[in-house]
């Protein structure tokens, strides 16, 4: 029996601009992912993935089509509903790690928590729980300074993961990083994935990391060129 819809794209269409400098994001496109699927998202520049992963992550709306999220209508809703739809089911991580130079990992883990107005012993329990998931035993007190780039880059998905969503967007989640840590952060990934269910949705230019992914969708001139499932790839 398959897994229950995610995310469903219906003839979405974004554009940019008017007049002469409009810009035709996405055009058309139909997708659809389901729970506990790894997709990676790979283009060239101004493909459309980023516009993608943008209305997926509820970042941004369609100008025209409609973008369903768990069955409901997201790319109608108002601001503040999108807000509190990324808040309650969506963590993000960026290439750059985005923490807090002078909080300690724990701090910047239980920062989401923090919006959510869980108590201050639930919130540092959570944390340590999330850091742990993530293998930062030991590094809980640390700051940003004193963690390497694969370590900070832990911690960003700790954050992520620490109010337990449903899906977990990535953009370019390695660019920052070496060749090893950049295989160290996949695997995790990979386990989270697995072990979780946790839904991921990740934006990539490197075919080596789209690799870690069960299906690669790839975007071109707006409309998705390729669907591929890594069993499909690989036969």
């Amino acid at each position: 029996m398959s897994a229950p819809l995610l995310i469903t794209f219906d003839q979405v269409w974004k554009s940019y601009g008017e007049g002469e400098a409009r810009v035709r994001a996405l055009a058309g496109v139909d997708l659809a992912i389901r729970r506990g699927e790894f997709v990676a998202i790979m283009g060239p520049s101004g493909s459309g993935k980023s516009t993608a992963m943008n209305i997926i992550g509820c970042l941004d709306t369609p100008t025209a089509g409609t973008y369903a999220f768990m069955g409901v209508d997201a790319g109608r809703l108002d601001r503040n509903r999108r807000a509190l739809l990324r808040n309650l089911y969506v963590g993000f991580v960026f290439q750059g790690y985005n923490l807090l130079p002078r909080t300690t990992a724990a701090e910047n883990v239980e920062l989401p928590l923090i919006y959510r107005g869980v108590a201050a012993r639930e919130r540092r329990d959570l944390a340590m729980q999330a850091l742990a998931e993530v293998g930062l035993v030991g590094r809980e007190h640390h700051t940003p300074a004193e963690l390497s780039g694969g370590q900070q880059q832990r911690v960003a998905i700790a954050r992520a993961i620490v109010t337990r969503p449903t899906l977990l967007v990535a953009d370019e989640p390695t660019g920052n990083l070496d060749t090893a840590r950049t295989h160290e952060i996949m695997d995790l990934l990979t386990r989270l994935n697995a072990q979780l269910g946790l839904s991921i949705v990740m934006v990539t230019h490197e075919a080596d990391v789209a690799g870690y992914a069960g299906r690669t969708i790839r975007f071109l001139d707006g409309h998705v060129a390729s669907d591929t499932l890594k069993a499909e790839a690989a036969a």
